[in-house]
């Protein structure tokens, strides 16, 4: 016999709730507008097929031997209690002299620098602090997918201006059009994060006599800016003439020490962004982990020779990874910067690319990130490896990557074609 109420229960959302007896209000609409991360998703499938997982960005070698020395002694010593809310004075210190060193911007240490947990918690309370509901946010795409959830969740609208494949350059007019729009700022992370691209001095100026012009505000993202390959050079927005005031850093420790799990970041701006920043820090997290501002200190303090090394290291991995593609004839956009790199898989006649990030991790051994999750235009046939990886780790995806042709000839009739 059938059990129509039980059918009714199974396949009617609404009038489960109503058999049940519990009717709930409509949850916020601003979560609705964006999925979780398809990074961290395929990090999960990478772990469910034991595939290389090349897809959410963290490296798998250990930080500097002198960082993770200090926080052995740290654990005895402390601090174990909460510091300052906007970071500890001499994590602080630290942040403003190695900035200064780099930039040639000197900053004040006391008023212009809050500790964040990460770069994430520092561009949502750099949104949060600088737009009201309704206000425009210029995001170049491809993007990091951060970005989006960042300005919905803020209340502002995005709009996205298009990087122009394979060397990701933006059409001046288009750019301008968006701040003709009414765009109150700019979110730009140099070196990108999917593509790689650094982003020359008429580019950086450019944008600087844009978001002049149109009185905007620039939010960079410089997560990677010790990873950038010859001859290309990182150049810093808050330097240039005219935006001292009108840029807001935001950064984070992850990358360069390779301590991803420490979430450390930090804002850079004006006292008066500053002080809207630590409020909304204040309220989202309350501070970073002491013990862990006070080991990181160590590598705030490293000299070039260190910087010169991170980059020499990563030019390395590079070339055995990019170097790998190019040997099994796979096509890929060059990257300037960063660690990762774009794959075009046009060849394999591709229609779905998260399915086929999904069949990839099972049936090749090796994780990738759609590059649609990327890319507000309808782009399908890119997928984001990394290449942050012991060589070991490297070659073995690419000699599972050479297998690749072969796993697709004997696929079949798959749901990615």
């Amino acid at each position: 016999m059938i059990n129509f109420e039980r059918l009714i229960y199974m396949r009617q959302p609404f009038l489960r709730k109503v058999l049940t007896g519990i009717l709930m209000r409509e949850l916020s609409q601003r979560t609705s507008q964006f999925t979780d991360s398809v990074i961290r998703r395929m990090t999960r499938v990478a772990n469910k097929y034991g595939a290389v997982n090349l897809s959410q960005g963290f490296p798998d070698f250990d930080p500097p031997k002198a960082i993770t020395d200090r926080l052995a002694r740290v654990a005895g010593e402390g601090p174990h209690q909460y510091a300052l809310t906007w970071g500890a004075k001499n994590f602080r210190d630290a942040v403003a002299k190695k900035y200064e060193h780099f930039s040639g911007v000197k900053i004040d240490p006391e008023t212009e620098i809050v500790v964040t947990c990460g770069s994430t918690e520092a561009m949502m309370a750099t949104m949060l602090s600088i737009t009201n509901p309704g206000d425009k946010v210029v995001i170049f795409s491809p993007f990091y997918e951060n970005y989006g959830a960042d300005t919905i969740l803020s209340g502002a609208e995005p709009i996205y201006v298009p990087l122009v494949p394979p060397e990701f350059h933006f059409d001046k007019e288009k750019l301008e059009d968006a701040f003709r729009q009414g765009a109150k700022a700019l979110i730009l992370c140099n070196p990108s994060n999917p593509c790689g691209k650094v982003f020359t001095m008429e580019e950086m100026q450019t944008i600087a006599e844009l978001a002049k012009k149109y009185d905007a505000y620039v939010v960079t993202d410089e997560v990677y800016e010790h990873i950038v390959y010859a001859p290309n050079k990182h150049i810093y927005m808050q330097a240039l003439e005219g935006m001292r005031e009108r840029t807001i850093v935001c950064n984070s420790l992850s990358k360069t020490y390779s301590i991803t799990g420490w979430r450390l970041g930090y804002v850079i701006a004006n006292p008066q962004i500053i002080d809207r920043v630590k409020k909304v820090h204040d309220f989202l997290t309350v501070g970073a982990a002491a013990p862990l501002m006070e080991a990181a200190v160590v590598g705030l303090e490293f000299g070039d020779g260190y910087y010169e090394k991170l980059a020499a290291h990563y030019a390395h991995m590079k070339e055995v990874f990019v170097g790998g593609l190019k040997k099994l004839g796979l096509k890929y956009t060059d990257p300037q910067g960063a660690y990762y790199v774009l794959v075009d898989v046009s060849e394999f006649g591709v229609k779905d690319d998260v399915k086929f990030c999904e069949w990839l991790a099972q049936y090749v051994g090796v994780a990738a990130v759609p590059g649609s999750s990327f890319f507000r235009e309808d782009v399908n046939n890119l997928i984001r490896f990394h290449f942050a990886k012991q060589d070991d780790t490297l070659n073995e995806a690419i000699n599972r990557l050479a297998g690749l042709r072969k796993a697709v000839a004997e696929a079949g009739d798959v749901e990615w074609r």
